[in-house]
């Protein structure tokens, strides 16, 4: 294996670890799933879909800097690898 295909295979084990962590999507990979399946309303919801979004987030700037990806294709990754995460 070369260096690139090392690279991107740790990124997707960091991403599967971080989603395994309680209070981070898990069972189908979102925020918002979650928090249906645990019927959260209101305030709680919305402290979790915050707190999701902020892991996610960091777990996507994370992926995009091990593709060594900057400029416009650092956010344009960043944005919907956090959409995907947060509302599938």
């Amino acid at each position: 294996m070369n260096m690139k295909t090392i690279s991107g295979l740790s990124a997707v084990a960091a991403l599967f670890a971080v989603l395994a962590l309680p209070g981070v999507a898990y069972a189908d990979g979102t925020c918002m799933a979650t928090a249906m399946d645990k019927k959260l309303a209101g305030a709680a919801k919305s402290s979790f879909m915050k707190k999701c979004e902020r892991d996610a987030a960091a777990v996507c700037s994370t992926t995009a800097a091990d593709k060594k990806l900057s400029g416009a294709a650092k956010t344009s990754f960043t944005k919907k690898c956090v959409k995907d995460a947060v509302s599938g």
